[in-house]
């Protein structure tokens, strides 16, 4: 029969609870005899603030404004991004030899942020694909040949399209990248989509090249979803993937660069040598200049409809989000990884994307915004006079190129300027020839459907397989950790938890403005009296949140302190007082511990106001930043202006979080010390399974909640790793069976792993797991007994 809280707190009274180790080994103090309210004299101040603190102003809906100012920081340090990327460069322009050296660094980094962490497998030729009755030879043109072929790239993953193949021994080799939404086809003239001068792959081999045209993956939404659960959604295919292959360090643009440099490793075999070279519009565009910035043995990239600033990348589709990619690298960046090579910038009409597919009946609208417009002349022009001087202080001014399509270049793609210079930096040399006759498709039973299916079920397998596989990479990564002792795995793990902070979720410099608390006084309850309290921390950002005084503090008495954190689109209030949005999630739990005696605050955290703080995410990761990175900047400041205040044990200072909150349970006090312990409630998961897997309906691949992923995070931390950095200071989860973030199979398995930490280390009784029957709640049972004997709080609770 399961306890309710009233009677766990009537049995508590009759029990002594002693740790078995000492509590200076857990970072807190004994409680003094100082519980006790006989003689109380403290009580609120007379005026209408907190004193000690400045009376708060400020109006409006705090929560808003916070969002606002972060907002308005990320665009401030997004402008900034431009003239600080020189710091992380040490560009030695001496020698081609030495200044390819100078930024391999760079290079390596940039492989890494866009997922190319696989090693490809090797291969002799492109196997040609033909279906039985039909025709090997798709088609021919003027002086080459075209075939149907495939490529292995990554285990179960192949490239596919087309090998146009001239007659004669070719002047170069070139991959040809169309846009995401045109075929293989489309590009070399055999299928309808674009224009006979678009048609690049079709000019490329009729002046001699040999062409090599990969399937993208389009922006439609045919088959993200699972057919099995009968869930769909209107993201694109390349979100789709995008959003289970971030979790584990891939991303949908790693895996199409993987098949262009698997084709250049056949091309870099194949004899007789010939000069490499990359064509791109689009994405395809974005593909080429990645690819070229990332494999020295590309001659020359000509990059179409896409090279600019990359300021407003957090407008564009989520799938372009890189993490750390504007810290670093803007186009003009990547462009001085290919210098001293060629590079012939295009600008023409670009891809003109207005969002992502309309949502239907079937296919919800989970999709996150984002839209593509042409680049302008310039926008373009200004990045490409960013770059030149790289090109030219390593000796390669001719080697960047700016061609101009049509009319303030709003021409089709691979116009014949840029094809001219294109096979000029290649070293073509005989001669531009005229367009030819546009060939016919031979084929009878071809279907292009079925072939991008298949790019696209590999590529939803291979990341499956990596989300699978996670845990084995994060055995390696966690191999230095030594659980020999409490004191050794503090030691060793101190590199964990930087790592955590500063390469997973990011970290902020120092804040700017001193601590300075503005307050005013919002509740006066029997009890307890209640301040909202505002602490900046830059100019645009500050932290908020509401501290709950208990009428019975004594003058000089130092109590613990309860850390109340609400879910998502929350607010401190909804923890605190009951309406009938909330009160099935909180039960007032901080009015509750305010009426019992403990000191209680309820941070607002920034997860409010819908795409308007989701978009926080998208501005900040381009930034090597994360929501989490002002959260735990917040959460620091809160805890050092808290551990200043009379009343406050700054040693008993404990988090309780739901939801949203609990998520913040496990990023936040492990990596902050002033939390003595931490309670993660409805939200503790195999988290890597429920951000990236696709054959359970209850996992973020189905939500729009596009703002949960962290890159690479399935490599380096689970939420067992996440919880045993609180080691030695307790740790809890509380589970409701009907709780639909999860499974408990999911859970179980996952605490487990924490159980077994804190077993192995002889602190047994310092992590807990509570399961209910209930739903997404706040049960406070077993977690309120946990607060009472960690924290030290004299009497029991009382009915």
């Amino acid at each position: 029969m399961q306890m309710t809280r009233r009677k766990l707190l009537q049995r508590m009274g009759q029990l002594t609870i002693a740790s078995r180790l000492p509590l200076a080994h857990l970072g807190v103090r004994p409680d003094n005899g100082q519980s006790s309210t006989e003689n109380a004299d403290y009580s609120s101040p007379t005026g209408p603030q907190l004193a000690g603190t400045q009376p708060l102003t400020l109006g409006g809906d705090l929560a808003d404004r916070m969002v606002e100012g972060i907002r308005q920081f990320l665009f401030k340090e997004t402008a900034a991004s431009v003239g600080r990327r020189e710091l992380l460069w040490s560009r030695d322009f001496s020698s081609r030899q030495a200044y390819e050296k100078s930024v391999a660094p760079n290079r390596e980094r940039f492989q890494k942020v866009i997922g190319l962490m696989d090693s490809r497998l090797p291969f002799d030729v492109p196997e040609i694909v033909a279906v039985w009755g039909d025709t090997e030879l798709v088609a021919t043109g003027s002086g080459y040949q075209v075939y149907a072929v495939r490529w292995p790239v990554l285990p179960g993953v192949d490239g596919e399209g087309l090998l146009l193949e001239p007659s004669q021994s070719p002047v170069a080799r070139v991959v040809a990248l169309p846009d995401a939404d045109c075929s293989p086809e489309a590009l070399a003239g055999l299928a309808p989509g674009l224009p006979a001068e678009a048609q690049f792959a079709r000019r490329l081999a009729e002046n001699g090249c040999l062409v090599l045209v990969p399937t993208l993956i389009d922006r439609n939404d045919t088959w993200s979803g699972n057919v099995g659960l009968d869930q769909f959604t209107n993201m694109t295919h390349r979100e789709f993937i995008y959003r289970m292959a971030y979790e584990v360090g891939r991303h949908i643009i790693g895996y199409e660069v993987q098949k262009v440099l698997a084709a250049v490793d056949w091309f870099s075999r194949s004899e007789p040598s010939r000069p490499v070279g990359v064509m791109g519009y689009g994405e395809g565009g974005l593909l080429a200049l990645y690819s070229a910035a990332v494999d020295t043995r590309i001659d020359a990239s000509l990059v179409s409809g896409y090279f600019q600033s990359r300021q407003d990348v957090w407008e564009e589709p989520l799938y372009r989000n890189v993490w750390t990619l504007l810290q670093e690298f803007g186009d003009a960046e990547l462009a001085s990884l290919i210098a001293p090579r060629g590079l012939i910038v295009e600008v023409c009409r670009g891809p003109e994307i207005s969002g992502p597919p309309a949502a239907d009946n079937r296919r919800p609208e989970w999709a996150a915004p984002g839209h593509l417009v042409s680049p302008a002349l310039e926008g373009v022009r200004k990045e490409v006079e960013r770059a030149k001087p790289f090109f030219r202080k390593v000796g390669a001014d001719q080697k960047i190129r700016l061609a101009v399509s049509g009319i303030d270049g709003q021409g089709k793609p691979g116009s014949e300027q840029a094809l001219r210079e294109f096979l000029d930096v290649v070293g073509a040399k005989n001669g531009f020839k005229p367009s030819g006759s546009i060939s016919v498709d031979r084929r009878k039973k071809f279907d292009p459907a079925a072939r991008l299916h298949r790019q696209f079920d590999q590529l939803v397998d291979f990341t499956q397989a990596a989300v699978r596989g996670c845990e084995k990479v994060r055995a390696r990564f966690w191999s230095k950790a030594d659980e020999s002792s409490v004191a050794k795995w503090q030691e060793s793990t101190a590199w964990y938890r930087s790592y955590l902070w500063e390469e997973i979720l990011g970290k902020l410099l120092d804040p700017t403005v001193s601590i300075t608390a503005s307050t005013r006084k919002i509740y006066e309850e029997p009890n307890w009296t209640g301040y909202e309290v505002l602490l900046p921390l830059w100019p645009e950002v500050f932290a908020y949140g509401i501290l709950l005084l208990p009428k019975a503090l004594r003058s000089g008495e130092r109590r613990p302190v309860v850390v109340c954190q609400h879910g998502l689109e929350n607010r401190p209030q909804d923890v605190i007082k009951a309406t009938p949005e909330n009160e099935h999630y909180y039960h007032e739990l901080a009015a509750d511990l305010a009426n019992h005696g403990f000191v209680v605050y309820c941070p607002q955290n920034p997860y409010i106001g819908g795409q308007k703080f989701r978009q926080l995410q998208r501005l900040a990761n381009p930034l090597k930043l994360s929501l989490f990175s002002f959260i735990l900047s917040q959460h620091k400041r809160m805890l050092d202006w808290l551990g200043t205040q009379p009343f406050v044990d700054a040693q008993r200072i404990g988090f309780y979080g739901l939801s949203y909150g609990g998520k913040t349970a496990v990023r936040v006090p492990p990596l902050l010390d002033q939390y003595c312990l931490s309670i993660c409630s409805g939200d503790f998961n195999e988290w890597i399974w429920k951000i990236s897997r696709n054959d359970e309906p209850f996992t973020y691949i189905y939500t729009y909640e596009y703002e949960m992923l962290d890159f690479n995070i399935g490599n380096c931390f689970n939420y067992s790793e996440l919880a045993n950095l609180m080691t030695p200071r307790p740790f809890m989860v509380e589970r409701g069976h009907s709780d639909a973030v999860s499974i408990d199979p999911w859970v179980a398995y996952e605490y487990a792993k924490v159980k077994r930490h804190y077993d192995h280390l002889e602190l047994s009784d310092r992590t807990r797991i509570e399961y209910f029957n209930g739903p997404h709640t706040i049960h406070g049972v077993g977690t309120f007994e946990f607060l009472h004997h960690f924290l030290r709080w004299g009497e029991p609770f009382e009915s």
